[in-house]
């Protein structure tokens, strides 16, 4: 837990997070795809993967097993990191939001590449697993720049 709130560490967390946010960009564009993390309706995520040429489908696929399953552990492991390290009275309580979007992102892409390789259609679940990891990435999210407000305060409060 240490190594967690380290100063070092969640540097490396933050630019690693602002590094994969921006890959998402880069591989998008360079795919001529919208990624399908962001729709919760099963019969959108379905039209959009319809409509995806078999590059897209099989691109989108390892991006979601590969890039996508970095981004929820850099993320989710920095609010977690900013949330102890800042409000430490509050325990693991804090970090949860942080946390617990690790496996439900996790979990959003093992739905999505099975549906993206036509190997097993649970998108319904997506109906679920999009809305929570948003709600949970915007708490950690708040609760860290919360953090960030509270350091910023201190420091300059002398």
């Amino acid at each position: 837990m240490n190594t967690l709130i380290r100063t070092s560490t969640l540097w490396l967390l933050f630019v690693a997070t602002i590094l994969v946010t921006l890959s998402f960009v880069f591989l998008s564009s360079y795919y001529n795809m919208t990624f399908v993390d962001s729709i919760s309706d099963p019969d959108e995520v379905r039209a959009a993967i319809a409509a995806f040429t078999s590059e897209q489908k099989v691109a989108h696929a390892w991006i979601t097993a590969t890039v996508d399953v970095l981004y929820p552990l850099v993320y989710g492991l920095l609010f977690a990191g900013v949330a102890l390290r800042f409000f430490p009275a509050a325990g693991i309580w804090i970090a949860l939001p942080g946390l617990l979007a690790i496996p439900v992102d996790l979990i959003e892409g093992v739905v999505q590449v099975l549906a993206l390789l036509d190997v097993q259609d649970f998108v319904d679940a997506k109906a679920v697993l999009t809305p929570t990891k948003s709600f949970l990435f915007i708490a950690g999210f708040l609760i860290s720049l919360a953090g960030w407000a509270k350091w910023l305060y201190l420091k300059v409060r002398g």
